[in-house]
């Protein structure tokens, strides 16, 4: 890290000779757009002659502050627009001082009616930030097509998700923020996507962010500013030769009346989905062969997949409000989950069929208040925010298993009955004091309680007129109790008149306390506390050229889940199992960057300790297979990425190149050790637009094959294409999506661990055609919802 401090210093005092000899004129200028809310906004700058209003330079903006080097000039007129406020202007005069700061700069919002704005040119996907993150357009964009926040992930630059995970390559696991504050998958699963704005991937967050999660992606809605009421209601079919056909229904407004202001939304989901495992387990030892064909078909049945939420707040003047929220979604899950097992041993020859029918239910509940207020007029802030989530959720499976054993027919039943509770209280201060314009200090703190009870029993009958009898090994009872507490401390000015740091350090204490009565009544309890220091920095060389530099420390607990050694069952041979001695897994992270015009230039290199990861073990008996999660003893990687954005008025394009290197090792489990190799990632998204008639996108990446030492993962790739057209002066759209035409995204690779060599390819309800319609309603002017929550890490460990 000292070495990159003083390449930056080293860059910086090269620079001083060439600003010294541009005297007598303006050479640097800079400030800060913020609204009556004292909001920060996002536009362009432009700096035009005062005799002929000829441009000399210009920028954009994205959290209201600008900067304008080597202007070189004695006088000019500053510009400022965006369709978030009207047109600004100031002239500017030399007055001895070469480098000026105009300060808080307030604008007033734009009062034109949407219909009354005409766009001219395309929206840019994607902007880049100093710091190394991006932020991705969504509104008007084929990621708005998207029918869930998690396929609309999917579809963003530089993210991956897939089994369950959500990842920035070069990073590994990411934390799901909503407008700043942080939230749980089931959360982010009921955000209607036709409120979102901008995807915002941070990949080294600071010490504000939880040090949960190796990266951060904030999902940022529209920013409704208009009075009266607004809506929009979307019907959504989705057709699939490999899963069936789908509904979403969804439905949002905003309503706002004086100091008022409402939110509400609510969604529905009918129809089905599909997820479809091939596994090969062998042992090619002939004292001990074996050779096992697994087949796992998930025909899920969407009974009364919903969504809904309902939010109000009162605004006691333009600096404060305090807000209410209540969220939740039900998930009734129906259909059935078909084992076939085909097991080759040097005495005998099975084959097993189990056939799931499936009754799971799930609600979840949120509750939020929160309090923010701008206490001074420098704009320093204060949160104050706490939350009650509830998880509640049953299982009531029945299992048909038939087994065919060297000629001999087999036959039982069994039932799983489960229930699940889940309850987590946060509380949460955040307080940003800003000391200058470049100068603030962040500080905060958190306290979150977490209490998890599961219940299974597992009954087996060997036909359907016996009773049903409870298996013990099978069955478990399940008890966790979790706290956490944190504080940080942000520090971030400019070191001369170029260098822009930012330091600080996140302390988080963790107890926790487990109790289950699997393999025997077990108990386990630790405390240990961390402190994650993070150091940013980033220099614009000039208006085209920017650097930047990072390091960033994170730690990712274990899923609660997959430390309930609680069985879900799919053959007599195979379960997947909690693991109660996994540990968390703790990264470092360095990360160097160059932004130049519209390219961005990045390589980095991240180092884990018990990096968490995932494998078929085998169990007590010869031919069974536990899957769980595991804690391997380190993991390398080393990244590098350039993109490049360009706009034309009816063709936008997002393009990205990365490669990284991944080496992995292990000591416990008896991974046997194979090639490293880099993996590649192309990314490209394109709208062309024919005005007044219609407009078209294609979205396609590839992910190559991946070669870490201890795995081998296989390319996927996919490729979507959209056509939209808008009817009724743009209050209702039609959109026909074609999602991953040659059906290429899937998750397949190989390993060997012990003795066996495991082979697996999954394949998802990814290949599908969709029809959308969404109309626009209301009479808004002007609105106000501001709208924060507050949720921690501990939520987004539920799953």
């Amino acid at each position: 890290m000292r070495i990159l401090i003083l390449v930056f210093i080293y860059v910086y005092c090269l620079l001083i000779p060439s600003i010294t000899v541009k005297a007598q004129s303006i050479q640097f200028l800079s400030g800060k757009v913020v609204n009556q809310n004292n909001e920060p906004m996002m536009g362009n700058i432009s700096l035009l002659s005062v005799r002929d209003s000829t441009l000399i330079k210009q920028n954009d903006f994205l959290d209201g502050v600008f900067q304008l080097s080597d202007i070189n000039q004695k006088e000019v007129l500053v510009k400022l627009t965006s369709v978030e406020f009207a047109d600004t202007f100031q002239r500017i005069i030399y007055d001895g001082k070469e480098n000026i700061n105009l300060g808080t700069i307030l604008v007033n919002a734009n009062n034109n009616q949407l219909n009354e704005v005409v766009i001219k040119n395309q929206t840019s996907l994607l902007k880049h930030g100093s710091n190394g993150s991006i932020e991705v357009s969504v509104a008007n964009t084929l990621l708005s097509t998207s029918s869930s926040v998690n396929e609309l992930l999917g579809r963003v630059p530089n993210v991956v998700v897939s089994e369950g995970q959500i990842s920035v390559l070069g990073k590994g696991e990411a934390i799901i923020y909503l407008n700043g504050i942080l939230i749980s998958n089931e959360r982010f699963a009921a955000i209607p996507v036709s409120q979102i704005a901008k995807i915002e991937v941070i990949s080294n967050p600071s010490a504000k962010y939880d040090a949960e999660g190796k990266a951060v992606i904030n999902i940022i809605t529209k920013r409704n500013i208009e009075s009266g009421i607004m809506g929009t209601a979307s019907q959504q079919i989705t057709v699939s030769e490999f899963a069936g056909t789908s509904t979403n229904t969804l439905f949002d407004f905003n309503y706002n009346k004086g100091k008022f202001s409402v939110i509400g939304n609510y969604g529905l989901q009918l129809g089905k989905s599909r997820e479809l495992l091939y596994t090969t387990r062998t042992r090619p030892n002939p004292t001990e062969f074996m050779k096992s064909e697994l087949t796992t078909d998930w025909r899920r049945k969407f009974d009364n997949f919903s969504n809904f939420g309902f939010g109000l707040q009162y605004t006691f003047s333009e600096s404060n409000y305090v807000s209410f929220e209540y969220s939740g979604n039900v998930d009734d899950l129906g259909g059935v989950v078909e084992n076939r097992n085909s097991i080759l041993t040097n005495t005998s020859d099975s084959f097993y069929t189990t056939d799931v029918d499936r009754n799971d239910v799930r609600l979840n509940q949120f509750v939020n208040l929160n309090y923010n207020s701008i206490t001074d007029s420098k704009g320093s802030s204060l949160f104050i925010g706490m939350q009650f989530s509830n998880y509640n959720g049953f299982t009531r499976d029945f299992i048909d298993e038939n087994g065919l054993v060297n000629s001999f027919t087999t036959e039982r039943y069994l039932k799983n009955n489960a229930d699940n509770a889940i309850n987590i209280i946060n509380t949460q201060a955040d307080y940003t004091k800003k000391i200058s314009e470049n100068t603030k200090l962040e500080t905060g703190a958190k306290l979150s309680y977490a209490t998890i009870k599961t219940s299974s029993d597992f009954l087996i009958a060997d036909d359907k007129e016996s009773e049903f009898e409870l298996n013990e090994a099978l069955s478990s009872d399940f008890k966790y109790k979790e706290k956490i507490g944190a504080v940080y401390i942000n520090y971030s000015s400019i070191l001369g008149e170029k260098l822009n740091f930012s330091l600080g350090a996140r302390g988080e204490w963790t107890s926790y306390e487990l109790n289950t009565t699997a393999n025997g009544n077990q108990k386990f309890n630790k405390s240990y506390t961390d402190i994650f220091p993070n150091v940013l920095l980033n220099m614009p060389v000039s208006d085209e050229f920017k650097l930047h530099a990072s390091y960033v420390s994170r730690i990712t607990r274990p899923r609660y889940q997959a430390l309930n050694p609680y069985v879900i069952y799919q053959d007599p041979f195979t379960t997947i199992e909690g693991n109660p001695n996994l540990r968390p897994e703790k990264v470092y992270a360095f990360e160097i960057g160059a932004l130049y015009k519209k390219y961005d230039f990045k390589i980095g290199y991240t180092y884990k300790v018990d990096p968490i990861s995932g494998a078929a073990l085998r169990g007590v008996n010869p031919n069974s297979y536990i899957l769980r999660s595991i804690n391997l003893d380190k993991e390398n990687n080393y990244f590098a990425s350039v993109s490049r954005s360009l706009s034309t008025k009816w063709w936008s394009s997002t393009n990205i190149i990365s490669m990284s290197y991944t080496k992995s090792v292990d000591n416990t489990y008896s991974f046997v050790m194979g090639a490293t190799k880099p993996q590649i990632y192309l990314y490209t998204n394109n709208t062309f637009t024919i005005p007044d008639v219609f407009k078209i996108q294609l979205l396609a990446w590839y992910l190559g094959n991946k070669s870490y030492g201890l795995r081998d993962e296989n390319s996927r790739s996919t490729v979507t294409l959209g056509i939209e057209r808008s009817f009724l002066n743009n209050a209702l759209k039609l959109n026909f999506s074609a999602n991953d035409i040659f059906h290429r995204f899937n998750a397949s690779g190989n390993y060997t661990v012990g003795q066996t060599e495991i082979y697996y390819h999954r394949t998802y309800t990814t290949n599908y055609f969709k029809l959308i319609a969404t109309y626009s309603f209301g009479n808004s002017k002007k609105t106000d919802y501001k709208k924060k929550e507050l949720e921690q890490t501990e939520n987004s460990r539920a799953r």
